[in-house]
């Protein structure tokens, strides 16, 4: 015993601690990795835009599965597409800043045994994040590989129960026109706000990931902050940013695109080089980093490269049809 300052400190023999006491090494490197991430997450949060960036600790995965040389975090975190603020390339990483990621939640509901609304906080703290290095192809044309850090969607897709009736997952971005400039216009881009889809096998493959940073660090806002969808075998407008809401529901939902455009963006937005956009070819691509527009372009991978992994899913399906 310690008596000093008048407190009574009891030290306890390791004989005396039951083996139910005692954190499993896996459990206390998790729940100490979700600790680091949280406070990352809060720190980057409290500061604007890509300058909000803070370490995000994250296991290496073996689904990375390539060895291609990475985009530049510069590259990535400048040329964009996030509409909410610009049509320009430049222009989320401009604007983005307004956005404010804290405190932020994500409502769960639909056909689901546990529907909430989560802070982001509560939706990391069982999750173990992880570096996942992806090919990203946009339908535009052009291609980046992106050091991810997330973790799989089907990890809090368990954790929520969804009821057998569920077919598929929707999404749905934040709409803020206050804080997104682009949204507030007089002639929208798009019917806001953005949504987005997956089935749900689709959803629960080990491919799937919730992204949370990049290339160690928190997502910048024009990238998505402070959560957005991964899907690296569809096209990039399948990854929808900044997500407010998570629905699980028996009917194809709506997504942005395909409301906008059905006969350029389909549903399912897979890549394919054999199927071309009504206006340009999508049998290559050129590599952001690799050199300007007049650049050398190299051939598009039929479902960006993971075919191996993702082929499966859409067996018998017409896939010119199912685009």
């Amino acid at each position: 015993m310690d008596f000093r300052r008048g407190a009574t400190v009891l030290i306890r023999r390791p004989a005396d601690i039951l083996p139910s006491e005692i954190t499993p090494r896996e459990v206390y490197l998790n729940r100490r990795q979700w600790m680091t991430a949280a406070a990352g997450l809060a720190l980057a949060a409290g500061l604007p835009g890509s300058l909000g960036a803070a370490p995000l600790p994250a296991a290496k995965s073996p689904l990375s599965a390539t060895d291609e040389k990475l985009t530049s975090r510069e590259d990535i975190t400048t040329y964009n597409n996030f509409y909410e603020f610009g049509t320009d390339k430049a222009s989320p990483a401009a604007k983005a800043h307004t956005l404010r990621t804290s405190p932020w939640t994500v409502k769960v509901d639909g056909l689901v045994a546990k529907p909430a609304d989560y802070a982001l906080e509560d939706l990391l703290k069982p999750v173990t994040l992880e570096e996942r290095i992806y090919r990203m192809r946009c339908v535009e044309g052009w291609s980046m590989v992106i050091p991810w850090v997330g973790f799989p969607l089907a990890d809090l897709i368990r954790r929520v129960e969804p009821l057998g009736s569920a077919k598929y997952v929707a999404f749905e971005t934040a709409y803020r026109p206050d804080e997104m400039p682009g949204t507030d216009t007089f002639f929208p881009v798009l019917d806001w706000p953005y949504v987005e889809g997956l089935r749900m096998d689709e959803a629960m493959h080990p491919l799937t990931i919730l992204a949370v940073g990049l290339y160690g660090e928190t997502l910048p806002n024009q990238n998505g902050a402070p959560i957005r969808l991964v899907v690296p075998w569809k096209y990039g407008f399948k990854g929808i940013k900044s997500i407010v809401r998570i629905s699980f529901v028996e009917k194809q939902p709506e997504t942005s695109w395909n409301k906008q455009a059905p006969d350029e963006y389909g549903f399912y937005a897979n890549v394919n080089p054999s199927v071309d956009h009504p206006r340009w070819s999508q049998a290559t691509e050129r590599r952001i980093g690799e050199g300007g527009l007049f650049a050398k372009r190299r051939p598009t991978l039929l479902f960006n490269g993971y075919a191996d992994q993702v082929a499966q899913l859409y067996a018998g399906m017409d896939l010119k049809k199912f685009y």
